[in-house]
């Protein structure tokens, strides 16, 4: 070795257009869940830390009252739903969500919020493009996330493309 410091994991600009892109796909899986006037259309995408993709999902993807988030960590081998969670696996200790929708923090369908998912699953960052409108509930996944220690970002710029496949929702 020359003695040379290593690299940065990544330089901020990079990281913004991974951002970007990951989300991207998420609003573009958004457009694939069936039509719902209960609930909105959202998808996500969960990224390790060296960049690779480990699961995607949307909502009512496999289940009528599946969340996006939910769909996607029940891919990695988690039953959000069967007690207590498991330690965290290694990947998701670097992993970032990324979801068309602000995770959800309140909830009617299920016993346990995408928040609390997330919180479970180890994952600590959290990128999103819109903020849940108080259409059905009120969103408030953002603080909670936000409380426990989780990085959160909002990229707005992505947020028309989150909002297209929920137009019939919205005034």
């Amino acid at each position: 070795m020359d003695g040379a410091a290593p690299p940065a994991a990544q330089p901020p600009a990079t990281r913004r257009g991974d951002d970007l892109r990951w989300l991207a796909l998420a609003c573009d899986l958004a457009a694939l869940c069936p039509p719902s006037a209960t609930a909105f259309s959202v998808g996500a995408v969960i990224v390790d830390a060296d960049g690779r993709e480990l699961a995607r999902g949307f909502s009512r993807e496999a289940d009528p009252h599946a969340h996006a988030e939910e769909t996607a960590l029940a891919k990695l081998g988690a039953d959000p739903w069967a007690g207590p969670p498991a330690p965290v696996r290694a990947p998701l200790a670097g992993a970032t969500l990324y979801s068309s929708l602000e995770p959800c923090g309140r909830r009617r369908s299920r016993p346990r919020t995408c928040a609390d998912l997330i919180l479970a699953a180890g994952i600590p960052r959290v990128v999103f493009a819109w903020r849940e409108p108080s259409l059905f509930v009120e969103g408030e996944g953002r603080e909670l996330l936000r409380a426990k220690g989780v990085r959160v970002v909002e990229l707005p710029e992505l947020a028309g493309r989150a909002r297209e496949p929920n137009a019939h929702l919205l005034p």
